[in-house]
């Protein structure tokens, strides 16, 4: 069969990996992966592939055994921006249904952009070295050879050798982590998942219990806080999840909180979810990170999509079962605020990218496209207002039939838009309401896929927002005097919607007014990074040089870019010699990906 997905160089129409062991060595001193990889291999043909391509991406490999003999292999060119295709020959082909399997040694090398490695100075308590995956989205294929696509699923084995403590995308077996020295972690993932959900971190981490089935680990020095912002909700999301869609089939769901140098937001790895520092903020306000996490146990990491072009089949489905979530758990009228907010951010991505852009599309044409470069909002939030039409179309107590049938039907499988319409509109016909099949038969489909832009836009229930921005417009007065009640009964959500509705005034507050605002709310001395960051820039533009101390403490002690840039580039037109400085103390704590923006940011590169 012809693969089906373009940012893939593999043929893994012929072969199919069945199972993958990696055996690998954390050597914090190079900064490098040593060891070596074992793919289980079943021949798809009846002897008619001669070889296996394989992705890889700047990859050191020294020897490729096919089933224990020396085989004869190559790097070829590479082809941009996917990589450059290891070929093993298979001179004589392989029985169809047979399975062989290949033994390469490898070692990661200083251009591999799946890892990063941090020195003691960037983590928490700056006393030992750390290191942490990130594959998504074709990242994998520069820590070992694979078929790097969403399409195809294995079950894994993981031994890593490591001095410090291991995390990985496997159930954790029971091995000896005594003494001093590198010591061997291995973990199980009898779930098949894609190349892009292979994660490991190893680093100074501690564990602490935050529900049935979870532990949090991090930093010692940051666990108590870590175990006390997630443990209050936890176990509810798992039921109410369990209860939309079915029973959880992971064993256990762990989240790792990574050092405050992260650079992003979260990544769904099975069993342990990445997740940023930030959500750590002292008020529980910012745990539905946890709950979107969360949900791709379903959407994306149980049934995915095929190719990157067909993503809104994860992230489309996952902000939907993160706002039914967020409903269950806080209120029905959760689901049209997160929304609301959602859509703010997609009318963002939409006017950033242009109405019509071929990325504002459900299905993207990615050939010859590096998904990274077609990443934003949009298959998030147009692939949520997707389903929401069709969940508003047949109404909610039908949909939720279908959403169990769903995830049964593709469980363990890849799958793309045209086979999830067709999944939908043959639950339906044989479903046995005449209204609703005739509705179903009217859907536009094609329409739905392919147009840019914006959706049609829902009728929300505002009530929520509608209080943020009403306070909002009582600021644009000077003579408005604020108390405290004002934000009283707003959760932190939506004080940051009235926050940024203030940032988007056509002329910015006084330093005086700004100032008021973040001392009457309190808001600077929040936990809450969100708030914080979003009240600092409203500080910066007002020219409020009272804040100063406070926005460098933020950016000396965060990564995370979505907060670290915008701060730097206002710092910087108010006062350049104090953002080069501070950029220059704190360099070696940033993550070469947020120092690289930033040198840019600061015209410093």
């Amino acid at each position: 069969m012809a693969p089906r997905d373009p940012n893939t160089l593999a043929n893994y129409g012929d072969w199919g990996m069945k199972h993958t062991t990696v055996n690998l060595k954390v050597n914090f001193e190079k900064q490098r992966l040593e060891g070596s990889v074992l793919l289980e291999l079943e021949s798809l043909t009846n002897k008619e592939s001669r070889e296996i391509i394989l992705d890889t991406n700047y990859l050191s490999i020294s020897s490729v055994k096919l089933d224990s003999v020396d085989s004869e292999w190559a790097v070829k060119d590479r082809v941009e921006p996917y990589g450059a295709p290891l070929h093993v020959s298979v001179p004589s082909g392989v029985p169809q249904g047979d399975v062989v399997k290949l033994d390469i040694a490898l070692e990661t090398t200083e251009q591999c952009v799946g890892l990063q490695w941090m020195t003691p100075a960037q983590t928490g308590n700056k006393k030992h070295p750390y290191v942490y995956s990130q594959c998504q989205a074709i990242l994998a294929r520069s820590i070992f050879p694979c078929q790097d696509t969403p399409d195809v699923k294995s079950t894994f084995t993981f031994n890593i050798t490591s001095p410090l403590p291991v995390v990985a995308s496997g159930v954790p077996v029971p091995s000896d982590g005594k003494g001093d020295g590198d010591k061997l972690f291995r973990f199980e993932q009898k779930v098949p998942i894609p190349s892009y959900l292979f994660a490991l971190a190893s680093g100074d981490l501690a564990t602490a219990r935050i529900g049935k089935r979870s532990v949090v680990a991090t930093g010692p020095e940051a666990l108590e806080a870590a175990k006390w912002e997630l443990e209050a909700d936890i176990d509810k999301f798992l039921e109410v999840a369990e209860k939309i869609v079915f029973d959880y089939q992971w064993g256990e769901y762990n989240v790792l909180v990574l050092p405050p140098s992260f650079a992003y937001g979260g990544m769904e790895n099975p069993i342990f979810t990445f997740a940023t520092p930030t959500i750590i903020s002292g008020d529980r306000q910012n745990v539905d990170v946890i709950a979107h996490e969360l949900s791709h146990s379903w959407s994306g990491n149980l049934v995915g999509c095929a190719s990157w072009e067909h993503f809104w089949l994860n992230e489309g489905w996952t902000t939907y079962l993160e706002r039914r979530i967020g409903a269950a758990v806080y209120g029905e009228p959760q689901f049209d605020f997160s929304a609301i907010i959602g859509w703010k951010s997609l009318e963002d991505s939409v006017s950033l990218l242009g109405a019509d852009h071929e990325f504002t599309k459900l299905i993207v044409n990615h050939k010859g496209v590096d998904p990274e470069d077609a990443f934003s909002t949009v298959p998030y939030e147009k692939g949520f207002h997707f389903l929401y039409y069709l969940d508003r179309l047949v109404g909610r107590e039908h949909f939720d039939k279908f959403i169990p049938h769903y995830f049964k039907t593709w469980a363990n499988k890849s799958l793309d838009s045209f086979e999830f319409k067709k999944t939908f509109v043959d639950f339906f016909e044989g479903y046995g309401n005449p209204e609703i099949k005739k509705k179903v038969a009217q859907i536009p489909w094609e329409e739905k896929f392919y147009t840019p832009g914006l959706p049609p836009k829902p009728d929300f229930n505002t009530a929520y927002v509608d209080s943020c921005l009403a306070l909002a417009e009582k600021w644009k007065n000077e003579d408005y005097k604020p108390t405290s009640k004002d934000i009283e009964s707003f959760t932190a959500n939506q004080t940051l919607v009235f926050l940024q509705a203030i940032q988007t005034f056509p002329q910015p507050l006084s330093a005086e007014r700004s100032h008021l605002l973040g001392t009457t709310y309190n808001i600077s001395s929040s936990k809450n990074v969100e708030l914080k960051s979003a009240y600092y820039a409203i500080s910066l533009r007002a020219g409020d040089r009272q804040e100063l101390p406070g926005v460098v403490d933020l950016i000396s002690s965060v990564g995370r870019m979505k907060f670290v840039r915008p701060l730097y580039r206002k710092l910087n037109e108010l006062d350049r010699d104090l953002a080069v400085k501070t950029f220059k103390e704190n360099k070696d704590f940033y993550p070469s990906t947020t120092k690289g923006q930033l040198q840019r940011d600061l015209g410093l590169k």
